[in-house]
């Protein structure tokens, strides 16, 4: 695990100045940002790592806890309030069996709400993996989890020769 850090830092040549490069990377690599890594992190750019943690938990895109394979954001800005939000995010928690803030147990899916997402227009929306659900309704949320669960299911799982 630690090597694959190794190499991030030295793509960025070991510069305290793109933190948030590495951080970017070794969030894309495992999912999150592993206590383990940062700690390395610290020690190998010399930098507090207070000041990686600042870093890491200021920008919403990084996580110091595993996710699911499936990142599902639901907005809870005023527009999709008033526009229904708050049953389309219970549908989605009781579906999955988790509240917002969680991963489930199989680590499909992880469960987060933002503040806003800028797409009012399309209030109330939902993000799957980076992929923009308006208008969402209690009826399209099954729609939208059961193509997620889906594709899941049929990946093709790795076996050992």
């Amino acid at each position: 695990m630690i090597e694959k850090t190794e190499r991030i830092l030295k793509k960025y040549e070991y510069s305290d100045s793109k933190i948030i490069q590495v951080l970017t990377e070794l969030q894309k690599e495992h999912n999150y940002l592993p206590r383990e890594n940062l700690e390395y992190i610290s020690r190998r750019l010399k930098v507090p790592l207070s000041k990686i943690y600042s870093i890491a938990t200021f920008y919403a895109a990084f996580s110091l806890n595993p996710r699911g394979e499936h990142l599902i954001t639901v907005c809870s800005g005023t527009a999709c309030f008033v526009r229904g939000v708050s049953d389309v995010l219970k549908r989605i928690e009781d579906r999955l069996g988790i509240k917002a803030g969680f991963t489930t147990a199989d680590n499909m899916f992880t469960l987060e709400t933002v503040n806003c997402l800028g797409a009012c227009a399309l209030a109330p929306i939902v993000v799957v993996d980076g992929e923009y659900h308006g208008q969402t309704t209690i009826q399209k949320v099954d729609a939208i989890l059961d193509k997620y669960q889906e594709e899941t299911d049929a990946e093709p799982e790795e076996t050992s020769h």
